[in-house]
């Protein structure tokens, strides 16, 4: 597994509007994109902080992972992301590493990547994305 950078960092929010103020007039960082992942049952926005991204994600149904982890643990930090070459092939090498995986292949995620989830059970704790440029 060859990670390049930090991708993202994905950050939970209650509404997306609200947060999307905050980040621009209080931080002064520019929304660049706004994305409906329906197969996640997500909104997204992108803000791009030097070479790493702030990803604010909110549900669009409570019974989304985001809907679900708000309600759980409220509104901050969900998971980092790093940028892999290949996805599928990080997440093989992952769980013959011991690791237990969320996703077993790569799948569509926002801005056209392909995602795969480590679970945190296996991550000291932290939700671990990898990442990488459709092949």
């Amino acid at each position: 597994m060859n990670i390049s950078h930090i991708e993202h960092l994905g950050i939970a929010v209650e509404n997306l509007e609200e947060s999307i103020a905050y980040y621009e007039n209080v931080l002064g960082l520019k929304c660049y994109s706004i994305e409906e992942v329906e197969d996640q049952k997500v909104k997204t926005a992108f803000f791009l902080v030097g070479n790493t991204k702030i990803e604010l994600l909110e549900s669009t149904s409570p019974e989304g992972p985001i809907g679900k982890y708000i309600a759980k643990k409220g509104q901050g930090i969900h998971h980092i992301a790093f940028a892999v070459d290949d996805a599928t092939e990080a997440l093989k090498t992952a769980e013959s590493r011991g690791v237990k995986l969320i996703d077993k292949v790569s799948r569509k995620g926002a801005e056209g990547l392909d995602i795969g989830f480590l679970h945190p059970k296996s991550t000291l704790g932290v939700l671990t994305e990898l990442c990488s440029k459709q092949n």
